[in-house]
């Protein structure tokens, strides 16, 4: 237990962010107010929709700030009003200048979802997945004017299995996140932390995921094909071409193939899936979309659509004719 309990602003604007907000609410700690980004419009309706972060602290009759920066001195001496001890940021979204630094008596501190300094920036959970790392998790660090250079607090570390997507992963790091963070705070209060420095000789930094990228190269091997299937599961669906309809592929399986086939070219089909050659052994599809349907199993697609996979009928990387 902390000597006593800290008087918390809260600063975040997503799901990730709230699952982090309930344990908070759920501890010894008091939250004063909650900051999270402007409404936005959302969904295909594009209707103006607040965040989860602010739904919760509404439900909480908690106070809500949502300015567009916090570089304006306004917001800034709204903030120092609050008289917060700590201010906890949690995928806030909005750069916090030194000035906002400062305001709190400890400092802000963030939770992010890698181990610093891997994965520095926006994008840490996918491209944790995508390289092929065998382990992720969160840092608790204590934030600086840098982006995610802060000294590192708190260090929880998770698996990667080879059957993880994004939005498995994402899962498990927002519950460690949530599970890690009121004891930071408790052990803060107590000035019971080591701060360590981050090492910017092994920092990498993980930038935002563009769709582009989850267009599939089949010039690679398929473990390589597996991994972006996967990191690019739930958002923004990996995806190729055949006979010139784009396909995007949910799911898939490796399979050790030691095919004379070039990258690209469906080697079976069954209820199990469609197997397709990379450069090194292959994939089996098992969960796929075409344009303007619902994604199906393999199993269904072929039922109804089968002409479009047949034995020898090739995955392009590019919209050909």
């Amino acid at each position: 237990m902390s000597q006593s309990p800290l008087t918390v602003v809260f600063a975040g604007t997503p799901d990730f962010a709230a699952a982090h907000l309930v344990t908070l609410l759920n501890s010894e700690h008091q939250i004063v107010a909650v900051y999270s980004q402007p409404d936005r419009p959302a969904g295909r309706g594009r209707k103006v929709t607040m965040s989860p972060v602010k739904a919760l602290a509404q439900q909480q009759q908690i106070p809500v700030y949502q300015p567009k920066t916090l570089r304006d001195p306004d917001a800034q001496a709204e903030l120092a009003t609050l008289k917060p001890d700590v201010m906890v940021v949690v995928a806030y979204g909005l750069i916090l200048p030194q000035a906002v630094l400062d305001i709190p008596r400890l400092g802000c501190i963030n939770v992010h979802a890698s181990l610093l300094p891997r994965w520095r920036g926006a994008a840490p959970i996918e491209r944790a997945l995508l390289a092929g790392d065998q382990k992720t998790g969160v840092t608790i660090m204590q934030m600086d004017a840098g982006l995610d250079t802060g000294d590192m607090l708190v260090k929880a570390e998770c698996p990667i299995t080879q059957t993880d997507t994004s939005a498995d992963l994402y899962q498990r790091i927002t519950a460690l996140g949530a599970q890690t963070l009121p004891d930071a705070l408790s052990s803060l209060a107590q000035a019971s932390l080591s701060p360590e420095k981050q090492d910017n000789n092994q920092a990498t930094y993980a930038e935002k995921i563009s769709k582009a990228e989850a267009e599939i190269n089949w010039q690679q091997a398929a473990e390589v094909i597996h991994r972006q299937i996967r990191g690019f599961n739930p958002r923004p669906i990996a995806y190729s071409y055949v006979n010139g309809e784009a396909v995007r592929i949910w799911s898939a399986e490796l399979e050790a193939n030691t095919h004379q086939a070039e990258p690209g070219t469906i080697l079976a089909t069954n209820k199990h899936g469609i197997t397709v050659a990379c450069l090194h052994n292959a994939i089996r599809i098992t969960k796929l979309q075409l344009a303007g349907a619902k994604a199906m199993s393999a199993q269904d697609i072929l039922n109804s659509r089968g002409h479009l996979f047949t034995i020898n009928q090739q995955f392009t990387s590019t919209q050909t004719l």
